[in-house]
């Protein structure tokens, strides 16, 4: 007879209470975590489901640091905006209410209002979040600008504002302080009295001439270079009548000297005299016009210069300039704005001609020379030098009309644009002093000199002697666009800026040219000089129509923000949605996995009571006594 043992008998005992335990230890992990497994492969049938909601919930955990991180930038790019607004009104206020005494630096409490006003809106639009520099498009790990004393000072080797401000003080007044104008009389009749320009782009320009003198002629201003004459003719005017003379000024702005006719002697301010005579009278009235364009140049025009000065330098514009060409005439001369394109020798005309058929392309933009009959951007090959450069600052869109002078063409570019030209003639092109297919960068203006009293046009400076302010991007495209965050699978979010941009680059100006001017306290009209800046200043600083506004770009990142939030908001919707999909799949109940787990600890303990109860039987409890 075999006698066996009781582990074989419980080895389906211990194989029980083995998953038994497996299954504790899968439940004790399930209310630990509250997962229904740590791996994919024991969530089941619906793992693929959960690894694209984990997927959905970590790009939207993706945008929401994205999300994060523009706002911060936005939201310091809008303390930047606000500063520089917050400056705008400053300024501005400084510049209508401030006194005009001046300190020992010739200058103004309103001017060194300005001077800490420009250093703070230099420093603002270098401003930085993190790493980045907010307005200098791509280039966000560069500073936007220069500092703001290299603007107004320069360096050792380049000119800042304060020195292109004076050069284009001397070339605006001219040698004989008038603004580039001459007053004179022709021998006879001694009645004219004449005014002239000298042809150079600087200085007083005629605008037109408005007379009530009784017997008097006017001419209105005509020709190249532009002159204007009155002739009072025989018969004096009488008391009280005016003759006023409109000019145009370096900056854009109009002022008039308006004199009227007296028999009081001496006369009184704005008065000329009227002598024995119409010549006497028109002699007097030479000497009180001379008097007054002196007056009018150290005064309206020293700060329409100061704020042209800075314009050029703010405004970097590309130039073309020609060098000096003759014309056909016997003996030849230097071409002129009346030179006409195309003639026969001996005449004033190029010495290489424009034909009919011949073109000229600007900027991509063609101009067609034809016989005559000329329309749209045609030009008839009898029309003069004048008319074409007329017709390519017209394409070009720029600021600063082009200039010709002894001889040399200067053409200008849009603001920060690029100029090209070039010709299907090329002779013809080179008769006018200009290579073909030339291109010119954006660079800022200064005066062509020295000397500079006697210069004729701008010339584009270059980074050897002339400051250039913006150290950013200046690339294609929007500003905008120069920084872009995606919110959203769909949505993305343009915020970049630069520093260079028409609202920001406005203001800079203003406020250096205010900050940069002084006046010598010993000048009589030094009041009037400041004064008249100051207003220029006020009137420039208020909202301009069809300008770029700061607060329109403030818009453009509350735009910005507003998409932002509308986007974070949905995600946070659709997270919330996803991680509670996502709990059904991975998630369990922890009620019924505490109830799982006592049952399973009291199977657990009967398995061990009965296994125990097994172990402890042996044969000898079966075996009789005695």
């Amino acid at each position: 007879m075999t006698i066996s043992g009781v582990s074989g008998k419980t080895s389906y005992i211990g194989t029980t209470i083995v998953n038994l335990r497996n299954q504790l230890n899968d439940l004790t992990t399930q209310l630990a975590t509250g997962k229904v497994s740590t791996t994919y492969a024991g969530q089941g049938l619906d793992r693929g489901f959960a690894l694209s909601l984990r997927a959905q919930i970590s790009s939207i955990n993706a945008f929401s640091d994205t999300a994060t991180n523009l706002n911060t930038r936005l939201s310091v790019a809008n303390l930047t905006l606000q500063g520089l607004s917050d400056i705008n009104a400053q300024v501005k206020n400084a510049a209508t209410t401030a006194t005009l005494t001046l300190n020992d630096s010739g200058q103004t409490s309103g001017q060194i209002t300005a001077q800490a006003a420009f250093a703070n809106a230099v420093s603002m639009l270098n401003s930085q979040s993190g790493d980045r520099y907010l307005f200098s498009g791509r280039a966000m790990d560069t500073p936007a600008t220069v500092s703001a004393d290299t603007m107004l000072y320069g360096t050792a080797t380049q000119a800042g504002l304060t020195q292109l401000i004076k050069e284009r003080k001397q070339a605006d007044q001219g040698t004989n302080g008038m603004g580039r104008l001459t007053v004179s009389s022709p021998p006879a009749p001694t009645t004219v009295t004449s005014v002239a320009e000298d042809g150079s782009a600087f200085g007083l320009k005629l605008l037109s001439v408005q007379s009530s003198l009784t017997g008097a002629t006017v001419t209105q201003p005509t020709g190249t270079p532009k002159s204007a004459s009155v002739d009072l003719g025989p018969v004096n005017p009488n008391d009280g009548d005016k003759i006023k003379f409109n000019f145009t000024l370096p900056d854009g702005t109009t002022e008039a000297i308006e004199l009227t006719a007296t028999t009081t002697n001496p006369p009184p301010g704005g008065s000329f005299l009227i002598g024995a005579n119409s010549a006497a009278t028109s002699a007097n009235l030479q000497t009180t016009l001379t008097a007054s364009i002196k007056t009018l140049s150290d005064t309206s025009l020293v700060a329409a210069s100061a704020i042209a000065a800075s314009n050029n330098f703010f405004n970097p514009v590309a130039t073309i300039s020609g060098a000096a060409v003759n014309n056909r005439n016997t003996p030849p001369a230097p071409i002129t704005g009346a030179t006409a394109l195309s003639g026969a020798p001996g005449t004033d005309s190029l010495s290489a001609s424009f034909a009919a058929g011949d073109t000229i392309t600007v900027n991509g933009t063609q101009i067609t020379f034809v016989a005559s009959g000329a329309t749209g951007n045609q030009l008839n090959i009898t029309d003069s030098v004048q008319t074409l450069m007329a017709k390519i600052d017209q394409i070009s869109g720029t600021k600063n009309a082009s200039t010709i002078s002894n001889g040399a063409i200067t053409l200008h570019g849009a603001d920060g644009a690029d100029l090209s030209i070039s010709s299907s003639n090329a002779a013809a092109l080179g008769a006018l002093g200009i290579a073909n297919n030339t291109t010119a960068n954006p660079a800022p203006l200064r005066v062509g000199g020295p000397p500079f009293d006697t210069a004729s046009n701008l010339v584009a400076g270059t980074p050897a002697n002339t400051v250039y302010w913006y150290t950013g991007e200046n690339g294609p495209g929007s500003a905008r666009g120069t920084a872009v965050a995606q919110v959203d699978q769909s949505i993305s979010v343009q915020y970049g800026a630069r520093a260079n941009e028409q609202s920001f680059r406005y203001l800079l100006q203003n406020v250096a040219a205010y900050a940069a001017v002084t006046a010598n306290a010993s000048n009589p009209n030094a009041s009037q000089q400041v004064t008249a800046l100051a207003q220029r200043i006020s009137a420039n600083l208020a909202p301009q129509n069809g300008q770029q506004q700061i607060q329109d770009v403030q818009a453009e990142f509350a735009g910005a923000q507003t998409a932002t939030k509308a986007a974070t908001d949905r995600q946070t919707q659709l997270k919330g949605m996803a991680e509670t999909m996502l709990d059904s799949v991975e998630g369990v109940n922890q009620d019924e996995v505490a109830t799982k787990i006592l049952a399973l600890q009291t199977s657990l303990q009967a398995s061990y009571q009965t296994t125990s109860m097994l172990y402890q039987t042996t044969l000898l409890k079966y075996l009789p006594i005695g």
